[in-house]
């Protein structure tokens, strides 16, 4: 698989993602995927060394703490990422689409699995060997840096996070969190905003650190307040300008 046939043309934008920033911007961006970062012959020579796997939907495609090391490119589709806690809560740490790279952080330390990666919908990816990711990164300085350049910026994301859950109600994550899904997901429509990413009740809690019960009950106060309308793991933002004014959506 060419990287032309990735992009569906040679260094085009992967879709429903949005254009990468510029090469003086683009390392301080988490969501500018791994992919996008290379130049065209990096992509192509790392594609080459992989195999392509489909996954239908709501498939576990790692699972936390598995020892396997190989890492996933994704063409098409979405994934979540995601890490459990002993009494069984599953924390929504991440999304990744096309472009992203998973599953490399074991890759280079050797160690299990930190989190499980589960489709959202069918997903297309390139499988890398561990051995063939590492002499990779080893073959190709540039590539390695954008590794790490990505790297750095989900930590700083995850950091971001962090203060966020310490700082904000749960009413203002999930306000935010929509506001997120909208911008970095969303397909505007004459309904409204319509996020392109499957996401449950319980993923949505996941992602902003709320029980389902907490999340269910904000999502009734949007809808009858008219901001979202949702069916089936459908969401649509309806009215994206009140999300940014918490205190008189719930008052």
């Amino acid at each position: 698989m060419s990287a032309g046939e990735f992009w569906g043309a040679a260094d085009e934008s992967p879709p429903t993602r949005r254009r990468p920033a510029s090469r003086a911007d683009r390392s301080l961006d988490d969501r500018v995927p791994f992919l996008a970062r290379l130049e065209q012959a990096e992509r192509e020579s790392l594609l080459v060394l992989g195999r392509t796997i489909r996954y239908p939907a709501r498939s576990v495609v790692i699972r936390q703490e598995e020892p396997s090391a190989h890492v996933l490119l994704i063409v098409h589709g979405w994934l979540k990422v995601t890490v459990s806690a002993v009494n069984g809560y599953e924390a929504l740490l991440a999304l990744r689409g096309p472009g992203d790279i998973v599953g490399e952080s074991a890759a280079v330390s050797g160690r299990p699995r930190s989190a499980t990666v589960t489709s959202l919908e069918s997903v297309e990816a390139v499988a890398v060997d561990q051995d063939q990711f590492t002499d990779y990164l080893h073959r190709t300085p540039h590539a390695a840096l954008q590794l790490l350049s990505l790297t750095v910026d989900r930590l700083r994301s995850g950091d971001q996070r962090r203060l966020e859950f310490g700082a904000l109600t749960v009413s203002e994550r999930l306000s935010g969190l929509l506001l997120e899904l909208a911008r970095a997901h969303g397909i505007t429509t004459d309904e409204g905003i319509v996020v392109a990413v499957p996401l449950s009740q319980q993923e949505l809690a996941g992602s902003v650190g709320a029980s389902r019960e907490a999340v269910t009950r904000l999502l009734r106060v949007l809808r009858e307040r008219g901001v979202i309308a949702t069916n089936r793991r459908r969401l649509v933002i309806l009215r994206p300008e009140l999300l940014r004014r918490t205190d008189q959506i719930y008052d």
